[in-house]
C-alpha cells in the first residue's frame, strides 16, 4: 500500500515540478529579450543565442534538481502523509526556483549595468629602456 502511495507522490509531483520550471522559464527568458538586446548593444543574433543558453542551463539545473530531491524518504501510512510530503517537496522547490529566477535577474541586471558603463582605456605601451 505504501509504494502505490509513493508512486502516486511521484506522479502528481513530476508534473507540477516540470510545469513550474517551464513556466518560469518561459516567462523569465521572453521578458530577458530586452535586457539581452541592451547588453549586446542591439545585435539580435547574439543576443538570442545568449538567451538560449541561459535557458538551456536554467532547464538543466532545475530539472535536475527537481529529480534530485523526488525522493520521498517519509513514511506514507495515509493520503495525510502523502499529501503533507508532496507539499513539502512541491514548496521547496517552488522556493528554489524562485532563488533561481532572481538569481538571473541579478544577472541580467549585472550585464545590463556593465554593457552601459564605459569603456575601460588601453593601457599605455610598455616603454623600452635603451632604445
Amino acid at each position: 500500500m505504501e509504494t502505490t502511495k509513493i508512486l502516486i507522490g511521484y506522479a502528481i509531483y513530476l508534473p507540477v515540478a516540470l510545469f513550474l520550471t517551464f513556466y518560469v522559464s518561459k516567462t523569465l527568458f521572453k521578458n530577458s529579450k530586452i535586457y539581452m538586446l541592451d547588453i549586446f548593444k542591439g545585435r539580435e543574433e547574439i543576443a538570442n543565442a545568449t538567451n538560449k543558453l541561459f535557458e538551456t542551463g536554467f532547464y538543466l539545473l532545475n530539472i535536475g534538481f527537481a529529480l534530485l530531491i523526488m525522493k520521498i524518504t517519509t513514511t506514507l501510512s495515509s493520503y495525510q502523509h502523502l499529501v503533507e510530503a508532496l507539499g513539502t517537496k512541491i514548496g521547496g522547490f517552488s522556493i528554489y526556483l524562485g532563488l533561481m529566477l532572481f538569481i538571473n535577474l541579478y544577472l541580467f541586471f549585472r550585464g545590463k549595468r556593465k554593457a552601459n558603463q564605459p569603456p575601460k582605456p588601453a593601457p599605455f605601451p610598455p616603454t623600452y629602456v635603451g632604445q
